[in-house]
């Protein structure tokens, strides 16, 4: 039970930043040597962008992540632009000028304690939110928040969205790909208007319409395959080298505001 809760911090964590050689990461939350994780985003939009650093704990003492304040971590991309990044918090690292480009292929190395992990991101190109709307929910009454949204054609395409209620972003993620969903109109319901948190006349919902890289769809995929619910959940593929949890993700987003009424 403890393991479980172990790796869903960890999980909840990765989805709350709002910030490529494939490696299935072995994590033994028995340990007594932790494990670090990294977690970052760079969007197509200003800055500044947050990679977040901080420690696994050993199953037997409390869920609290401590941070690492000691590491060099430098963010580059495929076109010569480099910049070091700098501490704003215990285990916050900010940049202050880069802007992300579509088409870019962005680089995060981060240096603690003498060793080196690196991860590789390419950011696609976005796709725009066509609407968001109502429609009537066919199980439990109320009515689904819809996202309507055009498929990009002819290539292999991932998504996440995030969503969030009054600026705080509602717990979980979606990723797929245009392989599971074959369609030009993609819509997607996310919330239903009974759902928990109860939804009031005012309410503000933003949504993000995140488009990823296959690195990054496939922590999401298979990090949202266990989300701590088995005895001995499997740990998430991470783009990271080195022996690092976590990812770097660098995509292009769209995002729509909806009032709830």
């Amino acid at each position: 039970m403890r393991k479980n809760r172990t790796l869903l911090m960890i999980l909840i964590l990765s989805t709350g930043l709002l910030i490529s050689c494939k490696k299935v990461i072995q994590l033994d939350l028995s340990s007594e040597v932790p494990q670090l994780v990294i977690q970052g985003n760079i969007y197509d939009e200003p800055g500044p962008y947050v990679v977040n650093i901080s420690r696994t704990v050993n199953f037997d003492t409390p869920n609290v992540f401590p941070a690492v304040t000691n590491a060099v971590v430098t963010i580059s991309d495929n076109a010569g632009v480099t910049e070091d990044l700098s501490q704003a918090t215990d285990g916050n690292y900010v940049t202050s000028a880069m802007k992300g480009v579509v088409g870019h292929t962005y680089t995060l190395t981060v240096k603690v304690d003498g060793k080196t992990y690196t991860a590789s991101s390419k950011m696609p190109p976005p796709v725009d939110i066509d609407t968001i709307y109502f429609k009537k929910s066919l199980f439990g009454g109320g009515r689904l928040i819809t996202l309507d949204f055009r498929n990009q054609g002819g290539k292999e395409n991932f998504y996440q969205i995030i969503h969030l209620l009054n600026g705080k972003q509602i717990p979980g993620f979606s990723v797929f790909s245009n392989n599971t969903v074959q369609t030009e109109k993609i819509s997607y319901s996310f919330m239903t208007t009974n759902s928990s948190p109860q939804l009031v006349a005012g309410d503000k919902i933003d949504v993000w319409l995140e488009c990823i890289d296959k690195g990054v769809f496939d922590y999401f995929r298979t990090a949202n395959m266990d989300r701590g619910r088995s005895a001995s959940p499997a740990n998430p593929v991470t783009n990271i080298t080195n022996g690092s949890l976590g990812f770097f993700n660098a995509c292009s987003v769209r995002k729509k505001q909806f009032i709830y009424h």
